[in-house]
């Protein structure tokens, strides 16, 4: 079974929101909301997912302009954007997914998610990074 196979499995048998396999090989689930868990772990180590292999439940633009920057080198997502997938090809990162949907849907689920619809235009993924990350 490959790391993203098995990425995958923990995310749909656990129910997490995110899986990770960092490039020591550690596979960690993480269980917040949204790109919390992804802002943890980058807060703690700017580095920590370098060459990572990740499963997330949905991955939109935000989600896949910071996993770009922070160097992902595979992703899983259970639901991904239109707006996340260019941003993933244009970067060179191997992605899969179940399901492709327009945008990312807010919690009330009435509309577009505000971070997709504030950066959906974007070309800029570093500025995505550094104010969704660094400030």
């Amino acid at each position: 079974m490959s790391k993203l196979d098995e990425v995958k499995r923990i995310l749909l048998e656990k129910n997490a929101s995110l899986v990770v396999c960092y490039n020591t090989g550690e596979i960690k689930e993480y269980y917040q909301n949204r790109i919390l868990d992804i802002k943890d772990i980058l807060h703690n180590n700017e580095n920590a997912l370098k060459d990572a292999i990740i499963a997330d439940k949905v991955i939109g633009k935000v989600a896949g302009s910071i996993l770009t920057i922070a160097g992902v080198k595979e992703i899983y997502a259970d639901v991904i954007s239109k707006y996340a997938i260019p941003v993933l090809e244009k970067n060179n990162v191997k992605y899969e997914y179940r399901e492709k949907v327009d945008y990312i849907i807010n919690n009330d689920k009435t509309g577009m998610c505000p971070m997709e619809n504030k950066y959906k235009d974007e070309n800029d993924i570093k500025k995505i990074y550094e104010e969704m990350i660094l400030k």
